[in-house]
């Protein structure tokens, strides 16, 4: 796609004025997490400052992401409620110049639907994909003149042109890797994200160097597929050991990997680096050979069931995370049974499943057999009762254990706080003079099926 789209229809509206005040929206996945963070520095780096919320925010970048079902409808839906004048009255914080915010799509419904967009919402000013955001500050002020768009895959990453991270706490994810070549039939990613690229070894060892001397004790690696990053010779395991080594950085995790990637020296840096938590999450989508070979998944269900097992080899303790998705076209009751019996073997300590929903453009969009909808809901209720079952499982397992957790935020009741353990488990602790970022040692004393419940250790051992 080149991103050459029509120019922007008259419709009477006032170019958009000088803006002040941002506010990024992210939907989906990690990658967007980051893209959002990034697109901020940038704007920050303009000048702008930060809004308080939507209704006195100048510009609204929405991150789009194109994974999740009607993914453009909810699009619409916000550039809607985005477009609506302010009335006579309106008591909300006055915008910079003009009654609406300059409305910007970003990322991958922008990258693969941006001729719909241009379309269909006129008020949209500003449309760029997921790899040429870096442009964002000059793409706004160039729509004073006009809709501006840039959906191009250029071939140099934009990370380079991208400013220095103004991160701010404890847990940041750092993107290593971007774009796919595995050409999954249910996947848009390679058409949104381009191929697979990745970024130098020394780029990456010093943004964690900056974020860890920002705060952060906890770095998680993201990518597309995270484990096939490699750069000059040196593969992820390498790169996973540069990283561990950073001074101050206690925690360091990654996601996503595809199982074709999964090497030894990676399986066995888990057992190696103290500062690697053992959480794995590994997508598989489907527990039927025959639908991994239609979703041309690359690996099959005992080479994915046999790299789990050399897992648990090098960190028995490992907590074990997937990917499913029911209702693929051609699925059948006994291959969504396999799927079930998958789940129940692994006993996942959580996992994500996903109703199949067709992505213009991609293979599996136009093969024969497309399951009912009705079907599809009640095989995921069916599954996600399956893995609700081994997370409860995995928790209960988890009560007696003593560990480090990282205080993330509030929890509901006054004097909780809420932490993130070595497992990924959500735990509640009340613990005085504790913070927000701060490394607590306890005991997980109970498990519900989406959390567990701790006591700091000095309490532990002063009960014994």
């Amino acid at each position: 796609m080149t991103g050459r789209l029509p120019p922007a229809k008259n419709t009477g509206k006032e170019s958009p004025a000088p803006v002040s005040r941002y506010l990024v929206k992210s939907f989906g996945c990690q990658m967007n997490v980051y893209d959002s963070e990034r697109m901020g520095d940038l704007l920050a780096e303009a000048g702008h400052v930060p809004a308080a919320g939507t209704d006195d925010a100048d510009i609204v970048v929405l991150n789009t992401c194109h994974i999740r079902e009607r993914a453009t409808e909810k699009l619409f839906s916000d550039i809607g409620r985005l477009r609506q004048p302010r009335g006579a009255g309106d008591l909300r914080a006055p915008r910079a110049g003009g009654k609406r915010p300059v409305i910007v799509v970003a990322g991958c419904v922008a990258q693969a639907e941006g001729e719909e967009i241009a379309a269909r919402a006129p008020d949209v000013d500003v449309i760029v994909g997921p790899l040429a955001y870096h442009r964002l500050p000059a793409l706004i002020d160039a729509a004073k003149s006009g809709r501006a768009v840039d959906i191009d895959m250029p071939a140099v990453p934009k990370f380079a042109a991208l400013p220095a991270r103004r991160h701010q706490g404890a847990s940041a994810f750092l993107t290593i890797q971007e774009g796919c070549d595995k050409f999954c039939t249910f996947c848009v990613v390679p058409y949104t994200r381009g191929a697979e690229t990745s970024r130098p070894l020394a780029d990456l060892v010093a943004e964690a160097e900056a974020l860890v001397a920002a705060g952060a004790v906890e770095i998680t690696l993201i990518g597309q597929n995270v484990n096939a990053w490699a750069h000059g010779g040196t593969g992820f395991a390498d790169l996973l050991h540069r990283i561990a080594a950073v001074p101050g950085l206690k925690r360091l995790r990654y996601t996503t990997s595809h199982p074709r990637d999964m090497t030894d020296d990676l399986l066995a840096a888990h057992r190696d680096l103290a500062e690697l938590m053992p959480y794995l999450h590994l997508p598989v989508q489907s527990g039927s050979p025959r639908l991994l070979k239609a979703m041309n998944r690359a690996h099959s269900r005992d080479s994915y069931l046999a790299t789990l097992a050399k897992a648990r080899a090098f960190r028995p303790d490992i907590a074990l995370s997937g990917d499913f998705i029911v209702g693929f076209p051609g699925e059948t009751d006994a291959e969504f049974a396999d799927t079930l019996s998958l789940v129940r073997e692994v006993g996942y300590a959580q996992a994500f499943s996903f109703k199949y929903s067709p992505r213009p453009g991609t293979p599996a969009a136009t093969m024969p057999d497309q399951v009912p909808e009705a079907v599809k809901d009640e095989r995921l209720a069916m599954l996600q009762a399956a893995i609700t079952e081994g997370a409860l499982a995995f928790n209960r397992a988890s009560v007696g254990r003593t560990c480090e957790i990282l205080l993330e935020r509030p929890g509901r009741k006054p004097g909780q706080l809420i932490g993130k353990t070595p497992w990924l488990q959500s735990a509640i602790v009340n613990v005085e003079g504790a913070r927000i970022g701060d490394l607590i040692p306890v005991t997980i004393t109970a498990a519900g099926p989406n959390s567990v419940e701790a006591i700091p250790l000095a309490r532990t051992r002063a009960a014994a």
